[in-house]
């Protein structure tokens, strides 16, 4: 059945609050009407309303529930029975009521996930990146107790340390037990009477931190990174979640990367491709001589020999001059395209000897002819066809 407590009415807040207004109002509220420092006889009733309304408020279900008219407590909405759920129904008339015990306030820290931005130089060398982590870490002060100097968390008066309080209710069935949380220990047992001033009794604080992120060599882009237990601080001094990176390499600015291989074009002339010339490739080893050491500093050159009579889109294949494999056992390839270029003007002292170069040679007239297997893709399948044709 559907409550006629206003919650956000004892809690002094707006209907659109967020979770941190709410939980900023209930300790106010929790301070001025904890029965340990509030002798008023209606302290402690007041104590438990506001517990129960920041107990529904800052639980998204039960809020939603209770924001659409139902009972926050039930699984039903606004139709339906007021149960605490299936495990009530069956606990009230098969021996139930068995108690769940406390929750711990001790819990585990939330993941972190950040992305990471590299080049391809440090990708296949790999680089360690000092970044800053808004984050929670455990307080100083209480160290994660959440209590203040010299004083200690108290049992919970109203479930006597069990965490949870049980209420029978008259429906179509009979008299039902249900079983909840207790509303004004929010099910931990026991009561901060007095708080941590620097957290506010929840056993961390906020801050910025240094983290050191080491991205092994041979890492690809979309690679994700796991630093286990360099996340968010848990509440009551729990143990610290993960740190995750997302790595994104950037484009070179030479360089393609095919997996653990490497590719890139050189452009020659067309003299040089039909006499042979030899040409300095930049490769992304480290140039010892010069100061280079893993990712940091200048790059090395190799010496390619392109053969007389290459053709255009040859490819040179440099063994071992690629991205180091991930997991050790050698390192990918270097691949050089060549490019020729055709010069588009002539003058006439080289169209004269152009033309005494082609009437020595007495090359064949311009034919058309079908596209070879390898440009056409066909290949096998091709020849495949051939056969049965």
């Amino acid at each position: 059945m559907a409550t006629t407590t206003d919650y956000y009415a004892l809690l002094g807040v707006e209907r659109e609050a967020n979770a941190d207004d709410i939980k900023k109002a209930y300790r106010k509220l929790a301070r001025q009407w904890h029965p340990d420092v509030n002798s008023a006889p209606e302290a402690q009733e007041k104590f438990a309303e506001v517990s129960e309304a920041y107990e529904v408020l800052s639980d998204p279900e039960k809020r939603e529930r209770y924001d659409l008219g139902g009972d926050p407590f039930g699984g039903g909405g606004p139709s339906g029975f007021g149960f605490g759920g299936f495990s009530d129904i069956m606990d009230a008339f098969f021996g139930g009521g068995q108690s769940r015990g406390p929750r711990s306030r001790v819990q585990r820290g939330q993941d972190a996930l950040i992305r990471m931005q590299v080049s391809l130089v440090e990708a296949a060398w790999g680089v360690t990146r000092e970044v800053t982590l808004d984050t929670a870490v455990a307080c100083g002060t209480c160290t994660g107790l959440g209590t203040a100097k010299g004083t200690q968390r108290v049992q919970c008066s109203m479930c006597r340390g069990r965490g949870e309080v049980q209420t029978v209710q008259t429906s179509f069935l009979g008299q039902v037990m249900t079983t909840r949380a207790c509303p004004q220990c929010a099910g931990y047992g026991d009561v901060v009477s007095n708080p941590c001033p620097d957290c506010g009794g929840e056993g961390r604080v906020r801050t910025r931190r240094q983290v050191d992120v080491q991205i092994p060599a041979g890492v690809a882009g979309g690679v994700r990174l796991q630093l286990s237990g360099q996340g968010e601080s848990g509440p009551g001094g729990g143990p610290h979640g993960d740190l995750y990176v997302d790595v994104v390499e950037q484009q070179h600015d030479v360089f393609t990367r095919d997996g653990d291989d490497l590719h890139c074009h050189l452009i020659i002339s067309m003299t040089a491709a039909a006499l042979g010339t030899t040409a300095k490739v930049e490769t992304i080893d480290p140039d010892l001589d010069r100061g280079g050491v893993g990712a940091q500093g200048p790059r090395a050159t190799v010496e390619l020999e392109v053969k007389a009579g290459s053709q255009p889109g040859q490819v040179i294949r440099l063994r071992g001059r690629g991205v180091p494999k991930l997991r050790g056992g050698g390192r990918g390839d270097l691949l050089v395209h060549l490019k020729v270029t055709i010069p588009e003007s002539l003058n006439d002292a080289e169209r004269t000897l152009l033309t005494q170069f082609a009437a020595g040679r007495k090359d064949s007239a311009p034919e058309v002819g079908g596209l070879r297997d390898e440009e056409s893709g066909g290949g096998f399948f091709n020849k495949l066809k051939d056969i049965f044709t």
